[in-house]
């Protein structure tokens, strides 16, 4: 049981504003996530597709909820509060939803008593002033421990989980990956063009 990566957002209008990241890049099976959901990806940074990622799934989620989308064996889990902080964590499926959510709750109030609301729309990473997000992926790796200390919030039970079985669900009618990733302020120009050149080849290997 594995958590991979966590991420703290706002959900603006009409996107969603990083300001806070924390991903196992050095983990190889994290390596693989990427390779499994976007094969193109395998040259990018892994930071950039876990930002785009996030970003997408906070975009798609509404306001006062929470999903869980499936990709192959892993699951991106997400809640969306009312005042729009948001937060998504990267887990395998053997990894418990309810500490996921538990942990995303956890994260999300410690976040909102540390930084002011006046600075989430508009802060980043460098500007946010938060470092608890190494100390609380550390702690939940063992879920057994973690969930030890957070049955009080057995209520999480109740609350409706939305569940996506792949990525592609999240997208609406007519619209397109490759259309997301060329307008996306998450990925540099060089991910940017390699994602367009591996697709026209359809082949990562082929470009190498």
């Amino acid at each position: 049981m594995k958590l991979y990566s966590l991420s703290i957002l706002h959900k603006g209008a009409t996107k969603a504003n990083l300001l806070k990241a924390l991903a196992f890049t050095c983990h190889s099976h994290f390596s693989e996530v990427v390779l499994q959901w976007y094969p193109c990806f395998g040259c990018c940074s892994v930071q950039e597709f876990m930002t785009f990622t996030s970003a997408l799934i906070v975009e798609r989620t509404s306001h006062g909820s929470r999903a869980s989308v499936k990709e192959q064996e892993y699951l991106c889990h997400v809640y969306v509060r009312n005042d729009s902080l948001s937060a998504v964590v990267i887990a395998d499926t053997e990894y418990p939803q309810r500490v996921c959510f538990t942990l995303l709750d956890k994260v999300l109030e410690e976040f909102s008593r540390q930084v002011d609301s006046i600075d989430w729309p508009s802060g980043n990473p460098e500007t946010i002033n938060y470092k608890a997000l190494d100390i609380h992926l550390a702690k939940y790796q063992n879920p057994r421990e973690a969930d030890a200390m957070t049955k009080v919030q057995a209520e999480l039970d109740e609350t409706k989980i939305i569940l996506h079985n792949t990525m592609e669900s999240l997208l609406e009618r007519g619209e397109k990956l490759d259309d997301l990733v060329a307008k996306s302020e998450h990925l540099g120009n060089q991910s940017k063009a390699f994602y367009k050149t591996a697709r026209k080849q359809n082949s990562c290997c082929e470009i190498m």
